[in-house]
């Protein structure tokens, strides 16, 4: 392969010669090439869809330029013929190539390829051109694998799995002159011709190679009998003495624990670890880091050597068997860390902080992080099988939850086996890697070959389904030299489990359970032991460990003791954990409000939640403040995925002079497509919500308005990615005075010119109401809200500041019209058009019906300042049914405003990309 770079057009011209070995069985009459780089052609590629579906903006709003792509001119084949290619339908990233002859198996052929690949920005995966620097990976067009005689076709969706053939490779690339090449092929002779540098590389039996091009180096090389390394991970103030030693120390953990490397030198970039970090490990600012700095660099370099080493050696299918790499990568790391940081904590230094060192996670090992960050998805019942193909996962799972689930399956089935079983069945299959391509068959055959016992469940359990692992004790007749207890399996997953007899925090005994699939009963020795325990060193990836101990004294007030702990805290199975932490509400009748949380809801999702926030008013000088109780029921192999069964109450002051109480019980039904990558729910809620408002002087308000009970059932659903928003949602209400029906439907959309389209209508009528109040009509700028579901901050203001927040609810218009409220029905219309980047234009149109007068049309429009969608936002009205709205003074008074404090609602804002 010739390439000559233009550095400054970020431009690769290419002539490519390709030999090709039929090793397959079967007869070739195509031949299939990936073309990766060609995957930032456009906004519709499989990567474009994938950046959508995790809110990644910077894609499709970038330039042209930025983005990269393949121009091929000509595929010749060996005897000179012009050959047909084409690229699939939806995966212009992938090359087919019609053949002239078939080509028989055992035979060899050559294509001649000439083409130009445009490099694209590294800021959308980390890997292209930034500031001078090529960082190069999957640029190249390259022979697919084959599997089952057939070629394998993947499209680039950014999670590193490119199925490629083992090849070998000569490279021939020029270079402007002075220009750094880093490689982790072998370089050879570097000549000099007039402004220009050649570099000859050569690599064999590889299927993927990394190349960087830069200015001025910023590689340094480590040299030892294992390997040569050249890196240029970031260091922290590391000096080179600690960088040598830790580099040497890793090196040769690997090689002892897999093999030797066959390639002789590997490549550790910044790039690299930045793809796939040590999530947590160095997020706080320097002067707050809780990890020396030499630990931060050995973690991110053993994380990120492991990483790149299975990757270039392990001839696996990338996407189908994904979970081998991430678990032998993940076990290394937890062997890695127990052998040689026994005492490091998850929190590292700050573990050492007395007034710390009551919470749990301070408390909990290094390693122990892993299991918790699986269980975050587990509770949330979004955690996937870790066999599935990679491309299926969520990015949570796929970045974190996944790659630790796997490495804890590794451990525990280490554990089950001991022996060193596990270890060696590794190795056996690291080497079988060099002779050629493996799957999952082969190292489950390898396993399978080293022990007597049944191991089926780890590959057809385990590793294939999401069933939850979850065992509890029942019953437990004590007698003076033995113990008869029960144990249960709450999830009937046929796995072993290990049982253990504890004595003041020290182990006595430990014992393997299997076949426990159903309520079991075992009799055994005490062995003075005063508690038994289920998965004390945590070996098994467990759903739930907080039912595993079970007290042997005679005399005991439970099995786990209550712990107060302030803010919040990991879960910690030894105690009944209860929370309490400051908090603050802020309307304008009760002011910026002092008060004191108690809840029980640790870091992780539970059954069930109570949460207790009793509130001074600093206004008013009264208690205000909420309560709620929430139980989930997670349904785990069905569209209906949750139950949840809600009973709550709240009061809070509706004016300067009156207060409102709310009571609402509920019970919402989630329901969710098979494939999780999909942005895609439904909702049904019913509730029942009821209301008693003291009566003020500042509101007009009568006996109907005051107390007052509404039934309220709603279904939506909804679909969300950056370039493509719908929700819609039916809603009934019932109560004594009135009953309503109303719909929505939004829908928002961002198109390929980066303009962006918002849509919405709504439409709501009365099926009888026997109140002259205004206040249960359907609003035309406002919500009365007389159910208190948002967060209004004046709620009952009509002039002044606090009158023009904004809700998009109802009618939806942004200008306050003379008719302000519909009493029998009304249909409007919402729409949006942005003009430059944030700043749109918006227009409102509608017609409303009131008892007594004839139907109206209305309409606004104006500028929107759409600076954070839903979360901060300013309406500027320009014309409406009132005229032109800057005529009539005032002008300020007219701004409508979004602002969002609540810091869940802006948390979502962050998570929503990952989950």
């Amino acid at each position: 392969m010739f390439v000559d770079v233009d550095y400054d057009a970020q431009l690769f011209r290419i002539k490519q010669e390709i030999t090709y070995h039929n090793q397959t069985t079967d007869t070739l009459q195509d031949f299939v090439l990936n073309d990766w780089n060609n995957a930032f052609s456009a906004k519709n590629t499989p990567l474009a869809k994938r950046f959508s579906d995790e809110f990644v903006r910077a894609y499709h709003l970038a330039k042209d330029e930025e983005r990269g792509n393949t121009k091929i001119y000509s595929i010749v084949d060996q005897n000179g013929r012009l050959l047909n290619w084409e690229r699939p339908k939806k995966h212009p990233d992938i090359v087919d190539v019609q053949l002239k002859n078939p080509i028989y198996p055992g035979m060899k052929f050559k294509l001649s390829i000439t083409y130009e690949v445009k490099i694209p920005s590294d800021r959308f995966t980390g890997y292209g051109y930034n500031d001078g620097v090529f960082n190069l990976k999957d640029w190249y067009l390259v022979p697919a694998r084959v599997v089952n005689n057939e070629f394998v076709r993947y499209s680039n969706e950014n999670i590193d799995d490119i199925a490629n053939s083992i090849c070998d490779y000569e490279l021939t690339i020029t270079l402007p002159k002075g220009t750094a090449l880093t490689s982790d092929l072998y370089i050879g002779n570097k000549t000099s011709k007039g402004d220009k540098d050649e570099y000859y590389l050569i690599g064999k039996n590889r299927t993927i190679f990394n190349l960087v091009l830069e200015k001025k180096n910023s590689f340094e090389i480590f040299r030892n009998e294992v390997v040569e390394v050249t890196s240029n991970l970031r260091d922290n103030r590391v000096t080179e003495i600690q960088k040598a030693d830790i580099v040497n120390k890793i090196t040769h953990f690997t090689a002892d624990n897999l093999g030797s490397y066959p390639y002789g030198k590997i490549m550790i970039t910044q790039a690299d670890y930045d793809r796939s970090p040590m999530y947590g490990l160095n997020q706080l600012p320097s002067f707050l880091s809780p990890f020396p700095d030499s630990f931060i660099y050995e973690i991110k370099f053993l994380k990120t050597y492991t990483n790149t080493y299975l990757k270039n050696t392990l001839k696996l299918d990338p996407r189908k068997d994904n979970w081998i790499y991430d678990g032998i990568q993940m076990y290394l790391l937890m062997k890695y860390v127990e052998e040689n940081h026994p005492d490091k904590k998850m929190m590292g230094q700050l573990s050492n902080w007395g007034i710390l060192q009551g919470h749990n996670l301070f408390r909990v090992d290094f390693n122990g992080q892993y299991n918790y960050l699986y269980l975050l998805m587990a509770r949330k019942n979004l955690d996937q099988p870790i066999g599935d193909p990679k491309r299926t996962f969520i990015k949570f799972n796929e970045q974190i939850a996944g790659k630790y689930r796997s490495g804890l399956s590794f451990a525990y089935i280490n554990n089950y086996l001991g022996n060193n079983i596990v270890p060696n069945a590794i190795s056996e299959f690291y080497n079988l890697n060099k002779s050629g391509y493996t799957s999952r068959e082969d190292f489950e055959q390898i396993l399978k070959s080293k022990t007597d016992k049944d191991i089926n469940w780890f590959f057809n359990t385990v590793v294939n389904t999401r069933k939850l692992i979850d065992f509890k004790f029942g019953d437990v007749d004590r007698e003076k030299d033995s113990v008869r207890v029960t144990v249960k399996n709450r999830t009937g997953t046929d796995v072993p489990v290990s049982f253990y007899g504890v004595k003041d925090k020290k182990m006595l005994f430990k014992t393997w359970l299997e076949n426990v699939t159903t309520d079991t009963t075992f009799t055994i020795a005490r062995q003075d032991a005063d508690r038994l325990v289920l998965n004390y060193e945590n070996e098994i990836p467990e759903y739930n460990t907080r039912n595993n101990w079970k007290s042997l004294k005679k005399f005991s007030l439970g099995n786990k003791p209550y712990k107060f702990t302030f803010f919040q805290d990991l879960e910690d199975p030894t105690y009944n954990q209860v929370f309490y932490v400051p908090s603050f509400i802020f309307n304008l009748y009760d002011g910026f409000s002092p008060g004191f949380r108690v809840h029980n809801k640790s870091m992780l999702e539970k059954p069930f939640i109570f949460d207790v926030e009793p509130t001074y008013s600093t206004k008013t000088g009264k208690l205000i403040g909420s309560v709620s109780f929430l139980y989930n029921h997670y349904l785990r192999e069905k569209g209906l995925y949750n139950v949840r069964y809600y009973l709550g109450g709240s009061t809070y002051h509706y004016a300067p002079d009156a207060r409102y109480i709310k009571f609402n019980p509920s019970v919402q039904f989630r329901i969710r497509e098979d494939d999780f990558r999909k942005n895609k729910q439904q909702y049904i809620l019913i509730r029942q919500v009821l209301v008693n408002r003291q009566q003020s002087d500042y509101v007009i308000t009568d006996e109907q308005n005051e107390n007052y009970s509404v039934f309220n059932l709603r279904y939506g659903k909804y679909e969300s990615e950056i370039t493509r928003h719908y929700n819609f949602y039916t809603d009934a209400q019932i109560a004594n005075s009135f009953g309503k029906l109303s719909g929505e439907i939004q829908y928002r959309r961002l198109f390929n010119d980066n303009r962006q389209i918002n849509l919405r209508l709504f439409a709501g009528t009365f099926m009888y109401r026997s109140t002259s109040s205004e206040f249960f009509s359907f609003g035309l700028d406002r919500p009365t809200d007389y159910m208190f579901d948002y967060n209004f901050y004046g709620r009952s203001e009509t002039t002044g500041l606090f009158s023009q927040q904004y809700v998009m609810a109802e009618g939806g218009f942004k200008s306050m019209l003379e008719t302000r409220f519909a009493n029998q029905w009304m249909v409007t219309t919402n729409a949006s058009f942005n003009i430059w980047n944030w700043v749109e234009v918006y227009g409102d149109a509608g017609v409303l019906k009131n008892k007594y007068r004839s139907p109206e049309f209305l309409y606004d429009s104006g500028i929107r300042l759409n600076l954070l969608p839903d979360y901060f936002e300013l309406y500027f009205p320009v014309y409406s049914s009132n005229g032109f709205e800057m005529n009539n003074g005032n002008y300020s008074q007219k701004i409508r405003f979004v602002v969002t404090i609540s810091p869940g609602t802006l948390i979502n804002l962050f998570t929503r990309k990952w989950f």
